[in-house]
C-alpha cells in the first residue's frame, strides 16, 4: 500500500494541474475575428470572475424583441490594471461594446472595448492573438 501511495499522490497533482489549463480556450476557437460587431444595450449584470469577467447588456433588436448578450472579458485583475473598476458602471447603464461575435451563433461577444455614456472607453482585456492578456 505505501509503494503505491507516491503514484497516486502523482496522479491527483496531474489531474489538478491539468483542469485549470483544460478549463481556458482560445479565442479562434469560441470567437470569430472575421466577424466583429457593435452593441448598444443596457447593462444587466457583471461578473468579476477569472479566468474571464463578464459583461451582460440587453440589446433592443430591429423587431423591437430584447437579446441578452454575454460580453467576454479579462479576468478581474487584468480589467483592475487597466484601470476598470466595477464601480465604474451601475446596473441599467446604457454602454456600446465592441467585440467578435462567437462561433456558436449564441448572444456570446469575446470584447474588446466597453465605452460609457461620457465618452470613458476601458479596454475590455481579451486578445483575438492569444489568450487575456
Amino acid at each position: 500500500m505505501h509503494k503505491q501511495m507516491p503514484g497516486l499522490f502523482g496522479a491527483v497533482g496531474a489531474l489538478l494541474v491539468a483542469a485549470p489549463a483544460a478549463a481556458h480556450h482560445s479565442f479562434a476557437a469560441e470567437f470569430d475575428i472575421e466577424k466583429p460587431i457593435e452593441l448598444r444595450g443596457t447593462l444587466t449584470r457583471m461578473e468579476w470572475v477569472n479566468p474571464h469577467g463578464w459583461l451582460y447588456i440587453d440589446v433592443t433588436n430591429p423587431d423591437g424583441t430584447v437579446t441578452n448578450w454575454a460580453i467576454e472579458a479579462g479576468g478581474a485583475t487584468q480589467l483592475l490594471r487597466r484601470g476598470l473598476r466595477r464601480t465604474d458602471f451601475e446596473i441599467g447603464t446604457e454602454v456600446i461594446v465592441n467585440g467578435y461575435l462567437a462561433r456558436s451563433g449564441e448572444p456570446v461577444v469575446n470584447g474588446r472595448s466597453v465605452t460609457t455614456p461620457e465618452g470613458r472607453n476601458f479596454f475590455l482585456g481579451t486578445d483575438p492573438g492569444g489568450p487575456a492578456n
